[in-house]
């Protein structure tokens, strides 16, 4: 199966497909005249990529996923652990969204919004901390 055949089947694009080949996620068979040939096995990890990226697993999470995934010896702490620390990752870039937000929120509530310059979002952006 071609690139762009494979880029239909798994949702994702031809260029996030050679980036995956060119780190080593993948590795499709080559023809003679150089054409990537991609199986099934390699269908299935992009898929799995794409799944594992989608719920904002980073290339080297992802690296370890698919070890985890090929080892069928793998013990399912380890792959718990791994998922842990990721959730853990977003729990705390949602507590800084929701600072962030808190702090523009105050902001926008104390400023006037009128013809005059006084400014406390331009403000606070200037102060120096």
């Amino acid at each position: 199966m071609n690139i762009s055949d494979v880029a239909k089947r798994t949702g994702l694009p031809v260029k996030t497909i050679r980036y995956y080949e060119d780190i080593g996620l993948i590795a499709p068979a080559r023809s003679g005249n150089g054409y990537r040939s991609f199986s099934d096995s390699d269908i299935h990890k992009l898929a799995f990529l794409g799944r594992a990226r989608s719920l904002g697993f980073g290339i080297d999470a992802c690296r370890g996923l698919l070890r985890l995934y090929n080892d069928k010896s793998r013990a399912s702490a380890d792959v718990k652990k791994l998922a842990q620390e990721h959730l853990a990752e977003i729990d705390q870039k949602l507590s800084e969204l929701r600072q962030m937000r808190d702090t523009l929120s105050h902001l926008i509530e104390t400023c006037a919004g009128n013809d005059r310059p006084d400014c406390p979002i331009l403000a606070d952006l200037a102060s120096e901390r």
